[in-house]
């Protein structure tokens, strides 16, 4: 069983970065499928990134792609999503999530629902 701890979230002007990490305990990564998501007050949960335990299958949302990428430390074992070109319709809270699907998978599920170990959640406002 893994156990996920986000943090890097805070405040940022339109245009701005932030360095979130999903720092995982337990278990080893490397046999899980990672996703981002977000969610903003009164919004649907949305995944806005993906990896499988495959390291170089990687997905992204429409409206982020570009903007974030999402990378795996196997020393450290943590995930983490880097965020440029930050925007007001960024603000929400996001969580890691993960999955396990064993090594060298390509999945890497779309819906929260298909995901079993959740963070507790970073706060990430965008605003001038």
């Amino acid at each position: 069983q893994v156990q996920l701890v986000e943090s890097g979230g805070g405040l940022v002007q339109p245009g701005g970065s932030l360095r979130l990490s999903c720092a995982a305990s337990g278990s080893g990564l490397d046999n899980y499928a990672i996703g981002w998501f977000r969610q903003a007050p009164g919004k649907e949960r949305e995944a806005v990134s993906r990896m499988s335990s495959r390291k170089d299958r990687t997905y992204y949302s429409y409206s982020v792609k570009g903007r974030f990428t999402i990378s795996r430390d196997d020393v450290d074992n943590t995930v983490y999503l880097q965020m440029n070109s930050l925007k007001p319709e960024d603000t929400a809270v996001y969580y890691c999530a993960a999955r396990l699907v064993g090594p060298n998978s390509d999945f890497a599920p779309l819906w929260a629902y298909e995901y079993d170990y959740w963070g507790q959640g970073t706060q990430v406002t965008v605003s001038s």
